[in-house]
């Protein structure tokens, strides 16, 4: 076959599949292919004929049909599953569709229809819900006043053996989620509302927010979504059934607090978003000495009501001065957005142990800050260096049940050259906390330059089902372990996105372009992260990096150097 008798177009495909054809098929095999018969003749191909398509296959229980424009492949769709949930059978028996469509680039080499915009169109179908359609953005961009239907905004998904996230629309509103529901009971913790009419407050009503996370995270038997990926939904209006769907979760924790008069209210639900009911609300009272008896006790709650029993971990260190706490939580939003907050926060920290010197959250951040000051923000190897070590091990010595303090001083240990004692640390604070979102996003970046670069994906994958709006350095492990794979198209889209572009995972933009051949656009991206980071050298890099692979090391030098960053 040569190339000339391939034919490349760009096509709507519609990727359709019946839900649970399996276990029909080992319930009844006779009744199962006549219903399949029935679906074939009498919905699947009217409504295509119909819309000027054509199904080029058929795959068992899986159809994949073409058309020219993706209005008409919606409206196909659209009328598919409208006569099938009409049918009437018993809830066994039933054939019901999960639809995916997506307008792309297809190659028709005369047998059969290939190439990616088939490809997106078959991990859409996996993602849409019994009944519904799943489409991507391309699609939806089409049919945007030219249909009736209402389709949902789910953001952007990574989807199976694609490298690139998809941004996904669907129809229904379904209450299944997008994202597959771990085997567990899984829940997000919204940020709680602050009720007091002073935003002086905010930052203890986001910190209660935070810790109930963190409490919540660390019983055995939840999944529960990272801190991070919440705060997308803070301050708007939201419905929880979609929430769930974004955040991949049944469960949602919503609630208020006030903080007046020496006390803490707090009013606090927790839905069952797939089952549309309130599993538990309540409302709580305190003196502001007693709020973090106050999370134990809303903790305690919301475990029983997911698990049937309370699991009780091991107690995390409390602090007792809580003008220490409110520089805390301050501090924790501030460290990693950039060299002048870190700073700002690095002033914000030093307080707060000045006044609780055995606060070891505060002594853990505060290492976190001086790590983050000697190897990314062009701070000064010494004392800084010195200064993250000591905090980090003081911090674990005060309290050995922290994961947080843990994971910071697996991080630090490794850029210390001390191996086996940061892996030791990472172990433990996945042993304290199995949903510790940043352990499993640090040890992605330890693995990659290690040398175990898919040891690296699967942690990074990992951490972000825990945070499915993850911070900028999670997308910039990612976007570097996607280079350390060589898969620079992968990384360039990674890095170029919203959530990472203009901050320090930069550098490894350049490297990518620079790989794909790229060079006026990666020497443009270098110079402009060199505007940001000043300090950066080529030298600096491999000194600082906890490097063990050579090839890994190599690889990434020349990726600079092509850039055109500096040597020393």
């Amino acid at each position: 076959m040569t190339d000339q008798s391939l034919q490349r177009r760009l096509a709507a495909i519609v990727v359709a599949d019946v839900v649970g054809y399996s276990r029909l098929m080992e319930a009844d095999e006779v009744a199962t292919l006549a219903n399949l018969r029935e679906l074939r003749s009498g919905v699947i191909e009217p409504a295509v004929m119909r819309h000027n398509g054509r199904i080029f296959k058929l795959m068992g229980d899986g159809f994949l049909i073409e058309f020219v424009s993706a209005v008409d492949a919606v409206t196909a769709a659209l009328e598919m599953q409208r006569a099938t949930t009409a049918v009437e059978a018993s809830g066994d028996r039933r054939l019901l569709l999960r639809v995916g469509v997506n307008l792309g680039d297809v190659i028709d080499d005369g047998s059969d229809v290939l190439g990616d915009g088939v490809n997106v169109a078959a991990r859409l179908e996996t993602q849409a819900a019994p009944g519904g359609i799943c489409i991507s953005a391309k699609v939806h961009g089409e049919i945007v006043g030219k249909i009736g239907e209402q389709f949902f905004d789910a953001g952007e998904r990574y989807l199976k053996n694609l490298t690139r996230p998809v941004h996904v629309w669907h129809w229904p509103d379904a209450l299944q989620s997008i994202l597959p529901l771990p085997e567990c009971p899984s829940i997000a913790v919204l940020p709680f509302t602050n009720m007091s009419g002073d935003e002086a407050d905010a930052p203890f009503v986001d910190g209660l927010t935070e810790d109930l996370i963190t409490d919540l995270s660390r019983t055995a038997g939840l999944f529960v979504i990272a801190r991070n990926s919440v705060y997308g939904y803070k301050g708007k209006p939201v419905d929880v059934r979609l929430v769930a769907q974004e955040l991949g979760v049944r469960y949602v924790l919503e609630g208020s607090a006030r903080r007046a008069m020496g006390r803490v209210r707090i009013n606090a639900q927790l839905i069952d978003a797939l089952g549309g009911q309130h599993l538990w609300a309540d409302r709580f009272d305190r003196t502001v000495e007693d709020v973090f008896e106050l999370q134990d006790e809303v903790n305690a709650k919301i475990v029983e009501a997911l698990v049937g029993r309370l699991t009780i971990p091991k107690q995390r260190n409390r602090p007792k001065n809580f003008e220490a706490y409110d520089l805390c939580v301050r501090a924790r939003l501030l460290t990693e957005e950039s060299p002048q907050t870190e700073r700002e926060a690095y002033m914000l920290l030093q307080r707060a142990v000045k006044l609780e010197p055995s606060y070891a959250e505060a002594l853990g951040l505060l290492a976190y800050n001086r790590w983050l000051a000697w190897t990314h923000f062009g701070e000064p190897e010494d004392p800084n260096r010195r200064m993250a070590a000591t905090f980090a091990q003081k911090a674990v010595d005060l309290d050995p049940n922290d994961a947080g303090c843990r994971y910071v001083l697996g991080t630090i240990l490794a850029y210390e050259r001390r191996w086996d004692e940061s892996e030791a640390a990472f172990a433990k604070a996945l042993e304290l906390d199995p949903n510790h979102a940043d352990t499993w996003a640090a040890m992605s970046d330890m693995s990659v330059l290690d040398g175990r670069v898919a040891d690296g994906l699967a942690q990074i994958e990992k951490a972000l089902r825990l945070n499915p709006h993850p911070t900028c350095w999670y997308l910039c492990h990612l976007g570097q372990a996607q280079y350390a794979a060589r898969d620079y198209e992968a990384a360039t889209a990674t890095l170029r996105r919203k959530d990472t572009y203009r901050t320090n995972s930069r550098k490894f933009l350049a490297a990518s372009l620079a790989q794909l051949g790229h060079l006026e656009e990666a020497r443009r991206e270098a110079e402009l992260f060199l505007i940001a980071h000043p300090h950066f050298t080529i030298g600096h890099w491999l000194s600082s990096q906890p490097l063990r692979d050579a090839s890994v090391r190599d690889h990434f030098v020349e990726g600079f150097r092509k850039a055109g960053l500096p040597e020393m």
